[in-house]
C-alpha cells in the first residue's frame, strides 16, 4: 500500500502539465509559509513552544539534511562529521557578532564561506579514502572541531559564547525571542533556495558526475569523470549549507557552546537522510520533519519518548528499507 501511494503521487506529478506542477509547488510553499499560524491545532507541541520548534529542530534539520543529502545521497560519500560545519557557522556568528560591528546579514555569507573552505580543506586529503575509512576520518574531524572549541578559552571554552545579537529588522520582520516566525521564514527561504539549487545542479554536469560516483566510482573514473574534483564540490556545497544553518542557529539561540555540536547531532541528521530516502529531496525533507518533530510532539511522556522514537526508526526501516520516499532508480532496483 505504501509503495502504491508513493507511485500514485509520482504519477500525478509526472502526468501533470507544467501549470499543474507549478500549482502543486506553490500550494506546498504556501502551506509551509502558513505553518506558524497552526499552533492551536493538533500540530501544537505540548511542552516546547510550537513556533520555536518549527525553527529548531524542524526547520534547521530539514536544511542540514538537504545539505548532507548532497554528500551522502547524491555522491554516495559517508560523512559522520557534518555537525562540524554547523558548528563552524554558529561560532562564526558568535565571534563576529560579539566582537565586531557586523550584523547577521553581513556575517551569513562569511559563515557560509568559512564552512565551505573547511569542507575543501577536509576533502582534499581525505576524499581519496572510501567507505568506512572516510566515515572514520569525517567522524574525527567533527570531534576535532568540538574539542578545539572546548579547549580554546579565547572563544569561551566549555562556557561557550553568550549575548549573540539577534538579526536586525528586515523589511517588516523583527527578530526577537517573542517573534519566532521571523526566524522560521528565514530558514524556510534558505530551504527553498537550497531546493532550487539542488534541482538545477542535479540535471547538469555536477549532478550527473555525483550520480556516476555514487553508482561506481571506479567506472566513473575510467569514463573520464574527475571524481576527486566533484567529490570536493559535494563536500564544499554540503558544508556551505550546514554553515548557513549554524549562523541562523546561533543568532536564534543567542548562545553557543561545544556540547551543542556532538556526534549525536551528525547521526540524527544522517538518520533523517536515510529514513526519508537517500537522494530524494522530498524524501529527505519528509524524514527530517518526522524525526525532528516527533520527539517534541511526544515530549510529555518524558524518557519513554526515546523508546517510541527508536521503535519508529526500527519499524519503518524494516518496512521501507530504502526510506519513506526513495528515489525512483533505487526503488526499481530494490524490487528487481
Amino acid at each position: 500500500m505504501a509503495f502504491n501511494l508513493r507511485d500514485r503521487g509520482a504519477d500525478i506529478w509526472d502526468r501533470a502539465p507544467r501549470s499543474g506542477r507549478i500549482a502543486i509547488a506553490l500550494s506546498a510553499m504556501l502551506f509551509a509559509i502558513c505553518l506558524p499560524f497552526l499552533g492551536g491545532t493538533f500540530l501544537n507541541t505540548p511542552i516546547s513552544s510550537y513556533e520555536a520548534v518549527l525553527v529548531y529542530p524542524v526547520g534547521l534539520f530539514v536544511l542540514m539534511a538537504l545539505g548532507l543529502n548532497i554528500v551522502v545521497g547524491k555522491s554516495g560519500l559517508l560523512d559522520l562529521g557534518y555537525v562540524a560545519f554547523f558548528a563552524i557557522g554558529a561560532y562564526t556568528m558568535a565571534i563576529l557578532g560579539t566582537h565586531t560591528g557586523l550584523n547577521f546579514w553581513e556575517i551569513l555569507p562569511i559563515g557560509i564561506a568559512l564552512a565551505m573552505l573547511s569542507g575543501v580543506i577536509l576533502g582534499l586529503p581525505t576524499l581519496r579514502l572510501r567507505g568506512d575509512y572516510l566515515a572514520i576520518v569525517t567522524l574525527g574531524f567533527g570531534e576535532i572541531v568540538r574539542i578545539v572549541a572546548l579547549n580554546t578559552m579565547s572563544i569561551g571554552g566549555p562556557n561557550g559564547i553568550a549575548n549573540i545579537p539577534n538579526p536586525p529588522k528586515f523589511l517588516s520582520l523583527e527578530y526577537t525571542l517573542q517573534n519566532q516566525k521571523a526566524y522560521y521564514w528565514t530558514v524556510l527561504f534558505l530551504i527553498f533556495l537550497v531546493i532550487w539549487m539542488i534541482r538545477r545542479v542535479s540535471t547538469r554536469r555536477p549532478g550527473r558526475a555525483w550520480e556516476s560516483i555514487r553508482q561506481d566510482e571506479d567506472v566513473a573514473d575510467l569514463m573520464g569523470v574527475k571524481t576527486l574534483k566533484y567529490k570536493i564540490w559535494a563536500f564544499a556545497v554540503g558544508a556551505a549549507i550546514g554553515g548557513a544553518g549554524g549562523v541562523v542557529f546561533a543568532a536564534k539561540s543567542m548562545f553557543v557552546a561545544p556540547e551543542m555540536f556532538t556526534l549525536n547531532t551528525s547521526i540524527l541528521i544522517l538518520a533523517c537522510v536515510v529514513f526519508g530516502g537517500m537522494g530524494n529531496i522530498w524524501g529527505v525533507i519528509t524524514g527530517a520533519v518526522i524525526l525532528s518533530y516527533l520527539p517534541e510532539r511526544i515530549r510529555f511522556i518524558s524518557d519513554a519518548r526515546l523508546l517510541i522514537f527508536g521503535l519508529t526508526l526500527v519499524v519503518m526501516m524494516n518496512l521501507r528499507a530504502d526510506g519513506i520516499l526513495p528515489r525512483k532508480k533505487r526503488e526499481r532496483s530494490y524490487h528487481s
